[in-house]
């Protein structure tokens, strides 16, 4: 991260904190529309070592995040071997940390849990997210939204794809998925952004927890009474060893689902639909070629992943990459920098389908892959085949001005304006 890259941060953590609109605020508290392209200062970060320490109280000063326990130092990895090293190592590297962190608003859930735990209560969770699961819910439930929403742009011949098709539609599957009231779901989407929030609007974060648990309090008791075919009933009757999850387990990971099936499946879409308007060859090869899908949807989670980087705590004195670590440290995996490391891609920074596929670092590694990476997935590859089949001659919009990829830990374009024919 660079200088001027830390200054601009900064300054977004302080423009955040005046804005109201908690959608608004999340962004630019990630410096959305102010940083463009971290990469070139990630790169020249990594060219001089693969690990750095960074004082974060002398670089964001008091625009730090607010959140308790936020560390004064921390251990950046930014190469693909110590990404890698550190996310399947979970003898030396914790996820006990986002206790401290994230755990305060959502509750005790997977994403803090390690070893013995973190498979207990993985294996009931899991359960929500089979394949049978999955076949069901993109027949039933994916392709609908996804067309429904297309439908309200078709006839038009344009349309801003982030906010009339990425942006709201992985909100909608994921609230349906749960079983929440159609009523229900604008409050849900806008809830679950000032919970990961927190950091930058404490009072705000803590009270979306508290509504967000009374929202899913009477949809757990009803299911518990008589299950339905939703993410909720599977939860409330999931057991594995006699273990099962209780109500305020159930809605911790409720609040871990909302923000990580939300915000990530939207980003990730969005950076994929511009990495290919950019490139109009690669878009028709793909439009004719629907083959291609699989390793187009990879490609783009390896060149602009929806989340930069996660957290891990040092259990031990360690040594990584040739840079000693001590126990208690904090260490920041950069996934972005690791997707991009030159000596495992050849010229990593461009997006190109037809890479020979190599396995990335965007849903993380290890014990800690993230549980819904199928579902991203398949929802993006039904994104994309919709778009194929109802807007022939789709491209981006000639008369609009530097569409760009933004953000400095969330990324994506904030408007994918385009254009196609009508008809269909």
């Amino acid at each position: 991260m660079l200088e001027s890259d830390v200054r601009t941060l900064r300054k977004a953590y302080a423009e955040a904190a005046r804005e109201s609109d908690p959608f608004e605020k999340f962004n630019r508290a990630q410096g959305a529309g102010q940083v463009r392209d971290p990469y070139p200062g990630l790169a020249a970060m990594r060219a001089l070592a693969p690990v750095h320490k960074l004082d974060l109280r002398g670089l964001l000063g008091n625009a730090r995040p607010l959140l308790g326990g936020m560390p004064d130092e921390i251990y950046t990895v930014l190469n693909y071997d110590g990404v890698w090293e550190v996310l399947r190592d979970g003898e030396r590297f914790s996820s006990a940390g986002y206790a401290r962190s994230m755990g305060i608003v959502m509750g005790h859930t997977i994403l803090e849990m390690d070893g013995d735990e973190h498979i207990r209560y993985r294996g009931l969770i899991s359960k929500a997210f089979t394949r049978r699961a999955l076949e069901h819910w993109e027949r039933d439930l994916v392709r609908p939204v996804v067309a429904e929403y297309v439908d309200r742009f078709a006839a038009r011949g344009s349309a801003d794809l982030v906010r009339e098709l990425t942006f709201p539609f992985p909100v909608r599957v994921i609230a349906c998925m749960m079983g929440l009231p159609e009523e229900e779901h604008e409050r849900f989407h806008r809830l679950a952004v000032e919970l990961i929030s927190v950091g930058i609007d404490w009072e705000s974060g803590m009270r979306a927890s508290r509504e967000l648990g009374e929202l899913f309090a009477p949809v757990v008791a009803a299911r518990r009474r008589a299950p339905q075919d939703d993410l909720i009933s599977v939860l409330a009757h999931a057991e594995v060893d006699g273990l099962r999850l209780s109500d305020e387990e159930i809605f911790a990971f409720l609040r871990l689902l909302a923000p990580a099936g939300a915000e990530t499946t939207y980003r990730s879409s969005s950076n994929l639909l511009f990495g290919l308007l950019a490139d109009p060859e690669q878009l028709e090869a793909l439009r004719r070629d629907r083959a291609l899908l699989p390793q187009a949807i990879e490609e783009g989670l390896r060149w602009e992943p929806p989340l930069l980087s996660i957290m891990r705590t040092a259990l031990v004195d360690t040594e990584l990459c040739g840079v000693a670590i001590p126990a208690g440290a904090a260490v920041s995996v950069n996934l972005g920098a690791a997707n991009r490391d030159p000596s495992r891609w050849h010229d990593p920074d461009r997006f190109d389908l037809f890479r020979a596929p190599k396995p990335h670092i965007a849903f993380a590694f290890g014990q800690h892959v993230c549980l819904g990476m199928h579902l991203a997935r398949m929802e993006t590859r039904v994104l994309l085949e919709t778009l194929f089949e109802r807007l022939p001659g789709l491209r981006l919009d000639p008369r609009a001005e530097d569409v760009h990829i933004t953000g400095m830990i969330f990324r994506s374009p904030l408007a994918l304006p385009v254009v196609f024919e009508t008809g269909r």
